[in-house]
C-alpha cells in the first residue's frame, strides 16, 4: 500500500513538474513571438503611451479572445488585424500566455488635461483642480460599485470585480491600473458602435446609456484601482 502510496505521490510531482516547465516554454516563446508588440504595448505588456492599453497581468483566455476577434473581423482595428492575421493558433497562445504572466505596473496620479474650450475662463486654482478630480472619481468609484438605476447603467463591479480584476472563468477582462485614456476610448467605442457591430453585446447595450461625463469618470476610477 505505501509503496502504491509512494508512486502515485511520484507521478504526481513529475506531471506537476512537467506542466510548469511547458507553461514557462511557452511563456518564454510568446515573449519571442510578442517583440513585434512591444512598440505600442510596451516590452513587459505595459505600454507608456496611455491610448495602448497594457496587456501585462491580463487574463489569457480574453487576450486569446481578442486576438481571434482581430483575426476574424468580429472585432475591427486597421492595425490589429493584420498583425493577428500573421499569427497561428499556436503563437495566439503563447503571446497571451506571456502577456498574462507579466505584473501590470501601478498608473501615476492621475491628473485632469486642460480645458481648451473655453479661453476666457478663469484659470483654476491647484485646490480647485483637485476638487473636481477627487469628485470625478468619487463619481466613478459610485457608477462602478452601484451603476445608475435611473438610466438603467449596471455596475461594472458584477462583471469586473471589487477591484476591477475582472472574471477569468468567464473571460471577462481585468481593468485596473489601466489607462484612463484608453478606457475612455474603449467606452465610446462601445456607445458609438464603432468597437461592435453587434447590438446585443452587452458592453453596447451598457455603454450606450452612459454619459459622456459617466464615462470619464468610472475610466478615471478604474485607473486608480491597484
Amino acid at each position: 500500500m505505501i509503496k502504491k502510496l509512494l508512486t502515485v505521490s511520484i507521478s504526481l510531482v513529475l506531471a506537476a513538474g512537467s506542466s510548469l516547465a511547458f507553461a514557462e516554454a511557452k511563456v518564454t516563446a510568446g515573449k519571442d513571438k510578442a517583440a513585434s508588440c512591444a512598440g505600442c504595448h510596451g516590452e513587459d505588456g505595459n505600454s507608456m503611451m496611455p491610448g495602448f492599453p497594457k496587456l501585462a497581468g491580463q487574463h489569457q483566455a480574453y487576450l486569446v479572445k481578442q486576438l481571434q476577434a482581430f483575426k476574424s473581423g468580429a472585432r475591427n482595428s486597421a492595425m490589429m488585424a493584420p498583425l493577428a492575421m500573421g499569427l497561428d493558433e499556436q503563437a495566439v497562445n503563447e503571446i497571451s500566455a506571456y502577456y498574462a504572466a507579466q505584473k501590470i505596473s501601478k498608473n501615476p496620479a492621475p491628473t485632469l488635461p486642460a480645458d481648451d474650450s473655453d479661453d476666457d475662463a478663469p484659470t483654476k486654482t491647484d485646490e480647485q483642480k483637485k476638487a473636481e478630480l477627487d469628485d470625478l472619481i468619487e463619481q466613478g468609484s459610485d457608477l462602478y460599485r452601484n451603476g445608475n438605476i435611473g438610466r438603467e447603467v449596471s455596475a461594472c463591479v458584477a462583471c469586473h470585480g471589487p477591484y476591477a480584476e475582472g472574471n477569468k472563468p468567464a473571460a471577462y477582462p481585468a481593468l485596473h491600473s489601466q489607462h484612463a485614456d484608453y478606457l475612455i476610448k474603449t467606452l465610446t467605442d462601445f456607445k458609438n458602435g464603432a468597437r461592435t457591430s453587434n447590438r446585443e453585446n452587452m458592453m453596447y447595450m451598457i455603454a450606450k446609456k452612459m454619459t459622456d461625463e459617466d464615462i470619464k469618470a468610472v475610466s478615471y476610477y478604474i485607473s486608480t484601482l491597484k
